[in-house]
Formats: C-alpha cells, sequence, structure tokens
C-alpha cells in the first residue's frame, strides 16, 4: 500500500565549485498540504524560497511532511564522475527518510533515478515545475546549496562564491585567474580547466 509521496531533486549539477546536493522531501498521501506558492526553484527569488522553507519546516514540524540532504563534495565529484556522484547522493538522500520502499511512490525531476529497490518511482521531465513535491525539494536543495556556498565565500572571499555560487560566471573565471584554485574547486570539469589554462 502506497502511504507515502517523496519528491526528489538535486542543485548544484553544473557548477564548477562546491557540493552537488540532493533533497528528498515527502509527505503522506492522505496528508499532502503543500505551500501554495512553490514552484520551481529556479522561478523564485531568493527571498520566496526562504519564505517557503519556513512553511516547508512548519509542516515537518506539525508532523505533515519529511525531508533530508545528501550531498557529495567536489572531491567525490571529480573521483567517481558526476553521474555516479549524482546516484550515490540520490540514495543517501532517500535512504535516510527510512521508509520502506514499497509504502512508497517516488517522484523524480529530470534524469534522476532512486534505487532498484524503490520499484513504484517515476522521473518526470521539468519534474520540478509540474509536480509540487519535485518543487518543494528542489527549493529545499536550493536553499541549502547556497547557504553552503555563502559559507564557502567568508572561508574564500577572493572568489565571489556568495554572488555566483560556484557556477561559471565571468566573474568567476576571472577569480580563478587571478588568484588559482580553492579546495572545493571540481577539477575534472573541462571548462575549468580551459579556462585556468588560457
Amino acid at each position: 500500500m502506497i502511504k507515502y509521496l517523496i519528491g526528489i531533486d538535486e542543485v548544484g549539477r553544473g557548477p564548477l565549485a562546491g557540493p552537488l546536493v540532493v533533497c528528498a522531501f515527502c509527505v503522506e498521501r492522505s496528508k499532502s498540504v503543500l505551500p501554495k506558492q512553490v514552484k520551481d526553484s529556479k522561478k523564485m527569488s531568493a527571498k520566496q524560497r526562504e519564505n517557503c522553507v519556513t512553511e516547508i519546516k512548519k509542516l515537518k514540524n506539525l508532523g505533515r511532511a519529511d525531508f533530508s540532504f545528501a550531498s557529495t563534495n567536489n572531491s567525490t565529484i571529480d573521483k567517481i564522475g558526476l553521474a555516479k556522484a549524482v546516484e550515490l547522493a540520490v540514495r543517501r538522500a532517500i535512504c535516510r527518510l527510512k521508509i520502506k520502499p514499497s509504502e512508497c511512490r517516488v517522484l523524480l525531476d529530470g534524469g534522476l533515478k532512486a534505487p532498484e529497490e524503490f520499484v513504484f518511482q517515476k522521473t518526470i521531465i521539468k519534474g520540478d515545475e509540474k509536480i509540487k513535491v519535485i518543487s518543494c525539494a528542489s527549493v529545499l536543495a536550493k536553499v541549502r546549496r547556497d547557504k553552503l556556498m555563502e559559507r564557502m565565500a567568508r572561508i574564500y572571499p577572493k572568489y565571489g562564491f556568495e554572488s555566483h555560487k560556484g557556477y561559471g560566471t565571468k566573474l568567476h573565471f576571472s577569480k580563478i585567474k587571478k588568484h588559482g584554485l580553492t579546495p572545493i574547486h571540481r577539477r575534472s570539469f573541462l571548462g575549468l580547466k580551459s579556462a585556468f589554462d588560457s
């Protein structure tokens, strides 16, 4: 019997620095009251995302929702590759919910897949736009990763991580050329190599 709906999304697949973050968001099918304003995190302002996370945390405190995170850092991405790093983070995030695979339906964004034991799963293209449980996972993952990168900005203040969050902007490339690489840069990314060598 399906008791739970789980939405899964990731943030940080493309950046040149920092971790990839996956969120698994869960609600009971009979109690799925989700924030009305939630949508694809990319289409929300930072303030809207923060407000949405506050509402989601209220639902968690009321026992109406739950969520978990997993991340893979740049070293892991460099070592095992992006695809396996994503797979690893998805497995960790969903397993941390401690829900029996037979009791949940898992909805995943884009090309994500849950572990095979989660038989009732479906991957949905642009799921973060179409399915609210995926949208919630998208927002939670985005806010989580942004905060991690803002913390990195305090550790490495010369790189502007607070503004570009590790993505390959002109500012970021210019900082790499000027200051070199930090320990959180993904050295396996070809765009980073070409920028650094030029």
